[in-house]
């Protein structure tokens, strides 16, 4: 394991693995709701499962083993959406063609990647804006815990409100919540393990949420989606917005959920060529899954926010990620094991996680004008939004016009120039 480095990072196996299945079992879900998303497309779900599952080992082993950094990657939620309601059925395009657009867009990120462009990028992010983009981060995992655990529900009249705290599943995530909210108080090692473990046996105990009944599957075959992208036909000059769109929201989920991730666990250091050299290589991983992800049938690939909760249980190593990816090919013979874990077991940690991440404001300088208005937009839009994008956007935007209004030209530089206009961009093409 002397590859890892796991002594120089003040790990071990055990913290290791642990973390590594702290992240699997808040990112799983990824499987079946990728899969029925996009079957949507009119692709079959059965495959879709066998390569979304297939895709995350992929893409997660590559990275740990590449960039040895603790980052989990599968298909992201958004593109997939935009794959499906946005290309395939609002442009009435086939699925074959909308790969090829992700293709080619993967393609542009490979070699951007190995040109140091997205390094530049979160090196022309200022340090107070990646703390309130961790924090923003953290706002936007734990509305979808909360809204997942049915804390939150959809409200015609105000948009959202508080759900139905009699309904017995509602009860079980209150129940989850405070499994990992006291147990990461008393600093119980595995606290997050523990509270996901503890709240689904009183699911099963209860009979809130059915004993698993099945343990194996067979998997299905990916030879339906397997390299079926029609490249050529996404070559279009009328498909170039949908390319930049591809591109530029990968551009920026990646950039905030490394740069998030990252402010957490110190991983990549500016400070040293070592810790960028891990940015660069994770990046690269990055570029190199979301190719793969094209031909096995899948859209985007990009790193999971979930990383964040392998992080705070201790992973700091690629091996860490490789724990996770090899977890995911279970769910490729058992996922109806896997699927017997109650949601509401899981969710309260990406809540928990969210808490953690958005500590990080306490560190921002608010007294600066273009910070605090920058990091309040990144904060409140990425939830409110449901996109980590929309909010990057509108900081970088506000940033850049705070700096203008008040001529401090010495305080902006060309990549944040870059950044608000593609921020603009993302606005216009929505």
């Amino acid at each position: 394991m002397d590859y890892f480095r796991l002594k120089e990072n003040n790990t071990d196996v055990k913290k290791e693995f642990s973390a590594g299945l702290t992240t699997f079992l808040t990112m799983m879900y990824i499987v079946p709701v990728n899969a029925i998303i996009m079957s949507q497309a009119g692709m079959p779900i059965d495959a879709l499962i066998t390569a979304t599952a297939l895709i995350t080992f992929f893409a997660t082993v590559f990275n740990g083993i590449w960039a040895n950094t603790p980052v989990a990657m599968s298909v992201g939620m958004g593109l997939n959406a935009y794959f499906t309601f946005g290309l395939v059925i609002g442009m009435n395009m086939p699925w074959q063609t909308a790969l090829g657009v992700v293709f080619i867009s993967g393609i542009i990120f490979f070699i951007l990647s190995f040109s140091n462009f997205r390094v530049w990028v979160i090196k022309s992010i200022p340090l107070d804006l990646r703390r309130a983009i961790s924090a923003g981060i953290g706002t936007f995992i734990s509305f979808i815990g909360l809204q997942q655990m049915g804390i939150i529900v959809k409200n015609d009249a105000v948009l959202v409100g508080l759900g139905n705290l009699k309904d017995m599943n509602v009860i079980l995530g209150l129940i989850g919540l405070l499994f990992v909210v006291s147990f990461w108080i008393w600093k119980i090692k595995g606290a997050f393990i523990l509270s996901i473990i503890a709240t689904s046996a009183i699911a099963w105990i209860f009979d809130i949420s059915p004993y698993p009944t099945e343990f194996f599957s067979l998997p299905a075959s990916i030879s339906p989606m397997f390299l079926e992208l029609d490249i050529v036909g996404a070559f279009s000059l009328a498909l170039l917005p949908v390319i930049v769109t591809f591109f530029v929201t990968d551009l920026f989920d990646s950039v905030g959920t490394l740069a998030g991730v990252g402010n957490r666990a110190g991983i990549f250091d500016e400070s040293n060529r070592q810790g960028m050299r891990k940015l660069e290589k994770t990046l690269e991983a990055d570029a190199i899954a979301t190719v793969a992800g094209s031909l096995v049938g899948v859209s985007t690939t990009t790193a999971f926010v979930e990383s964040a909760s392998g992080v705070e249980e201790g992973g700091r190593t690629g091996l860490t990620a490789v724990f996770c990816g090899c977890l995911f090919l279970l769910t490729v013979f058992m996922l109806p094991l896997f699927k017997s874990i109650p949601s509401n077991a899981v969710y309260p940690v990406l809540v928990m996680v969210g808490v953690l991440m958005f500590s990080e404001l306490a560190n921002v300088n608010f007294k600066d004008p273009a910070i605090g208005i920058s990091a309040f937009f990144i904060v409140i839009l990425m939830p409110l939004t449901y996109s980590i994008t929309s909010g990057l956007s509108a900081g970088f935007i506000a940033y850049l016009m705070v700096r203008l209004l008040r001529r401090e030209f010495d305080q902006i530089n060309f990549g944040v120039i870059v950044l608000a206009l593609i921020g603009l961009i993302v606005f216009l093409v929505h």
